[in-house]
């Protein structure tokens, strides 16, 4: 059971923050050394100003008393004079207010006087105080009535300052006896107190104060770390959805240079079957027309082998315009150098000149700079979307629209055509074009229905030189 507590006891503590953990320990840190620090101080308070007050009354009573004294030295009792003086004294003006009760002491323990009359004479084993004021100390204890002797004080109910004064020889400055009095302790017991008082809450407040210091600057760094533990976090989070943004963009430039890879193989495959089909046929028909007997017979009419070779010439000519129309196709006009703007009005010209049909071209008062790959991609995008809305759309409604939103360059290639099933009629072109333009970090999108299609191509620009 002791030790599921300290379990949960551990989990909670883990739970707190690191101020509230330091608050919690440092406060009970400070506290133990408040205690320990407080009951110092209070003890040597107390016993300076005890010590202090015995000094200032051994004092006192030793100049009223001493002279009252023989030379102790030389008699060991005291004589009726002597008592009967010591005995004036003690009982009136304000010695006798002050003390109690009085003692002479010899050094073997035999009291020489007392107030109570019944003590004198008698002998008793000397009690450290004692002997420590034979030794020439003035020594106190404050309401410690422990003696046998006190049964009298004891009885009184009241706080006694016990106090041991050494009787020294006047000459020689040794101790040859010993008064014990007991001092009323009321202002002295308030003193005490109000010391005492004040001196815990010096230390309480000073101990206070400190925590309260420490703990400031506790909490303000503990601010400063969640602030940057947040910030950091934060940091982290969009650092791992830039690489799985990253990933991503990786995994799509792969899969497109795979599928480019592909397409320009069948582009390659379909150039071939164009240029076998078409001009490589012709090329072939012409050949065989110059092995021809109308040419090599000479008794052939001239006009026969005239009309021949016309004829000749006439295939030459068709398969020479079929490859000049391949390679119109495949040869890309000098576009580096030109702006977007001039790359779009080149493509929607050339465009209008060949088919003998009108574009709609929308432009804003400016548009950013891109670089050749993406100025390639967008001339293509425009002749292929052009060309898809005359063969599909019949040349209807064609509109060519550029804009700039985000950071980002739209460009837009629509028609008012019947529309086409995008999944299934999406040929070469229009897959080419996709992966070309995912491959540079772009989307592609394709929006078709019965009135009419639009493509869009979205390429960023915010990095571009």
């Amino acid at each position: 059971m002791f030790g599921r507590y300290l379990t949960r006891l551990a989990r909670v503590w883990s739970g707190l923050s690191l101020a509230l953990q330091f608050v919690i320990a440092g406060g009970i840190g400070l506290l133990a050394v408040m205690l320990v620090v407080g009951l110092w101080v209070t003890s040597q308070i107390r016993d300076g100003v005890m010590q202090n007050s015995a000094a200032t009354t051994a004092l006192y009573v030793d100049s009223v008393i001493a002279p009252l004294l023989p030379d102790m030295r030389k008699s060991q009792e005291l004589d009726d004079a002597v008592k009967r003086a010591l005995d004036e004294t003690l009982g009136q003006g304000a010695l006798g207010k002050r003390l109690v009760s009085f003692k002479l002491w010899r050094r073997d323990g035999t009291i020489l006087y007392s107030k109570d009359a019944s003590l004198i004479g008698r002998q008793v084993q000397p009690n450290a105080n004692l002997l420590a004021a034979f030794a020439g100390n003035v020594t106190v204890k404050y309401n410690r009535l422990e003696d046998e002797e006190d049964d009298k004080e004891r009885s009184m109910g009241v706080p006694l300052l016990e106090i041991y004064n050494p009787v020294r020889e006047p000459w020689s400055g040794e101790v040859v006896a010993v008064t014990e009095f007991y001092e009323l302790s009321g202002d002295f017991e308030e003193s005490l107190h109000s010391a005492l008082l004040w001196s815990w809450l010096v230390v309480a407040g000073a101990t206070a104060a400190a925590l309260a210091l420490l703990s400031g600057i506790v909490f303000r760094g503990s601010r400063t770390i969640v602030t940057q533990q947040a910030a950091l976090e934060a940091k982290v989070s969009e650092l791992q959805t830039a690489l799985a943004q990253n990933s991503s963009l990786r995994q799509r430039v792969q899969r497109a240079s795979r599928r480019a890879t592909a397409i320009n193989e069948r582009y390659l495959r379909r150039i071939g079957a164009d240029l076998h089909d078409g001009p490589a046929q012709l090329v072939a028909l012409a050949a065989l027309r110059m092995d021809s007997p109308v040419l090599v017979d000479p008794a052939t009419p001239s006009t026969l082998r005239e009309a021949e070779i016309a004829g000749i010439h006439k295939t030459l000519g068709e398969a020479m315009r079929e490859i000049r129309g391949i390679c119109n196709g495949l040869v890309l006009p000098q576009i580096e150098a030109q702006a977007v703007a001039d790359i779009l009005r080149l493509a929607v010209s050339e465009h209008e000149r060949r088919t003998s049909t009108n574009v709609l071209l929308t432009l804003p008062e400016r548009l950013p700079e891109l670089g050749t790959s993406e100025k390639i991609s967008v001339y293509r995008f425009v002749q292929e979307g052009l060309n898809n809305a005359y063969r599909h759309g019949k040349g209807k409604g064609q509109q060519v629209r550029a804009t700039t939103k985000g950071g980002k360059l739209l460009v837009e290639v629509l028609d008012a055509g019947p529309g086409f099933d995008p999944a299934r009629s999406e040929g070469l072109g229009l897959a080419g074009l996709r992966e070309r333009i995912e491959s540079i970090g772009g989307q592609f999108e394709t929006l078709t229905g019965p009135g009419g299609t639009r493509l869009v191509i979205t390429l960023s620009v915010e990095e571009q030189p």
